[in-house]
């Protein structure tokens, strides 16, 4: 069994799971509350993943955006914002994007083989990117952070990373946010893609618990025997 860091995904969808509209508008699936819940969770991490998708969708900061928090972990040592890390199949991403620019923290892009060398070259100056493997091994990826010093990871999409690690067996703890409206458009991206998961109707996962945060639902489940009440 690989050494890896405890892993927390976090998602917010509509109703009927979608993301995102399929125009790629971004929809705002929480409310100002919840956006503090995620706050709280991000300070009590050590990295923080998304996938390149993301990366370039979102074009998300990934900060922890209370001062109180921020301050809080450079008490304790720790840098004020958990690492970013993001993987690619390709490494073409912008060395502009927020993720690279905002917050004084390490950051991380572990890329597929073929592409490691374009990767250093386009990206080396703002991050550190690392063989991911051909293609891009979630396994290797965590064993590393774990190596790291990564012994907390946030999880915070897209679909296909969201499914990458539930399909693999590689999350602890889901943290899933139920916005109170409905998308109605199959082209539009969902919470996770087609695959074969641990949980279904054999063996179905542990509800840990279940939170009204203003007009938004929070369902937080147990998906392995190392979550953590």
């Amino acid at each position: 069994m690989v050494e890896r860091p405890y892993i927390l995904l976090s998602c917010g969808m509509s109703i009927d799971g979608y993301l995102d509209t399929a125009a790629g508008t971004r929809l705002l699936l929480s409310n100002d509350a919840d956006f503090d819940r995620v706050d709280a969770v991000r300070a009590g991490c050590d990295a923080i993943l998304v996938g390149a998708t993301t990366v370039r969708r979102d074009n998300p900061r990934l900060l922890v955006r209370s001062t109180t928090r921020r301050e809080e972990r450079v008490a304790r040592g720790l840098p004020p914002t958990p690492v970013k890390v993001t993987v690619t199949g390709r490494g073409e991403l912008d060395p502009a994007a927020e993720f690279f620019v905002a917050g004084d923290v390490d950051k991380l892009v572990y890329c597929a083989s073929p592409a490691v060398a374009a990767a250093r070259e386009r990206l080396g100056a703002v991050a550190t990117v690392v063989d991911g493997g051909d293609p891009v091994d979630l396994c290797l990826v965590v064993a590393d952070l774990h190596a790291r010093g990564v012994g907390r990871l946030m999880v915070e999409g897209g679909g296909a990373i969201h499914t990458q690690f539930l399909t693999g067996g590689l999350a602890d703890e889901l943290h899933l946010v139920i916005a109170p409206f409905f998308v109605g458009d199959s082209q539009a991206p969902r919470f996770v893609r087609d695959g074969t998961f641990p949980w279904g109707p054999d063996r179905r996962a542990v509800l840990a618990e279940v939170r009204q945060i203003g007009d938004v639902v929070l369902l937080r489940y147990a998906l392995s025997e190392r979550f953590e009440s």
